[in-house]
């Protein structure tokens, strides 16, 4: 396990391998910035997670909407608002769905309480999903495209609702992993190629991985407190990428807030295509 650089983040978020580039980029929320492996954007927004449209192009999420941004040249397009109205909230977790929809969690600012909202977006159309959330986060889905999870972080429970064939859901969520009892907050989370689910859990310095009868199978721990989001990569995807963040501990650690890479126990799969219309 090591440090993939020297950035230290004050709250690192939006851990992603690019499929097409080969390259891992991540995000500083508070520090409103995008990291790559040569590079760093800096933005007059917060910035928290992303999804690849082609080689160049990507969605970033921020904390007034939703845009296109060309890895290549800089260049930005505004795709819709995201609760631009609300000059208090921000995105924070988000990740795309098999079907090409992005699904994004906004929080307030000072993570008021049910202060944010789980949007979808998809083909062109920005959708509310959920509201009434403190802190979002977990947004991911099952490798057979059937099932999506996501968590209010202060719940401590992971939720996990059906899909139809469109990626919309289907029924209510049902709590599916109930973290109360061991008093460990789930954050950003991934599956892996054989559905198996990765969680960081914020505060216990690790990210552990769990069966889909809800079993814990293993835990990897990092040098830093607040693990935040994992992310497979790597040629085979057999390297686990996460991010962590300084923010809040009054007294940081050297490591703290930095992301890290190690070799994943099992294989991962790579981020799905957000697709901009049908065609």
């Amino acid at each position: 396990m090591r440090p993939i650089s020297d950035i230290r983040s004050e709250l690192g978020e939006g851990a992603f391998w690019h499929p097409l580039r080969s390259e891992f980029y991540w995000f500083d929320i508070i520090g409103k910035k995008l990291h790559g492996p040569a590079q760093t954007w800096d933005f007059d927004e917060m910035v928290s997670a992303m999804g690849w449209i082609d080689k160049a192009r990507v969605v970033i999420a921020s904390d007034r909407r939703l845009f296109l941004f060309d890895l290549d040249t800089g260049a930005q397009q505004t795709l819709c608002p995201l609760e631009s109205d609300v000059p208090t909230n921000r995105s924070n977790d988000g990740r795309a769905d098999p079907q090409g929809g992005f699904w994004i969690g906004t929080m307030g600012k000072s993570a008021e309480l049910a202060a944010g909202s789980i949007w979808r977006w998809h083909k062109g159309s920005l959708h509310r999903l959920y509201n009434g959330v403190s802190i979002p986060n977990a947004i991911c889905f099952a490798p057979d495209g059937r099932s999506a999870c996501f968590t209010d972080t202060p719940t401590r429970k992971i939720m996990r609702v059906a899909l139809d064939a469109e990626g919309w859901p289907k029924g209510d969520p049902q709590c599916w992993l109930d973290f109360s009892e061991a008093g460990l907050n789930p954050d950003g989370a991934v599956f892996d190629a054989d559905g198996l689910f990765y969680v960081a859990q914020w505060g216990a310095g690790r990210v552990a991985a769990y069966s889909p009868d809800g079993r814990c199978q293993f835990e990897i721990a990092f040098p830093a407190r607040h693990t935040s989001c994992p992310a497979f990569g790597g040629p085979d995807y057999r390297s686990l990428f996460c991010t962590t963040a300084r923010e809040d501990i009054l007294r940081p650690s050297e490591l703290d807030g930095a992301t890290f890479v190690t070799p994943a126990p099992t294989a991962g799969l790579p981020e799905y295509q957000v697709r901009l219309s049908d065609g």
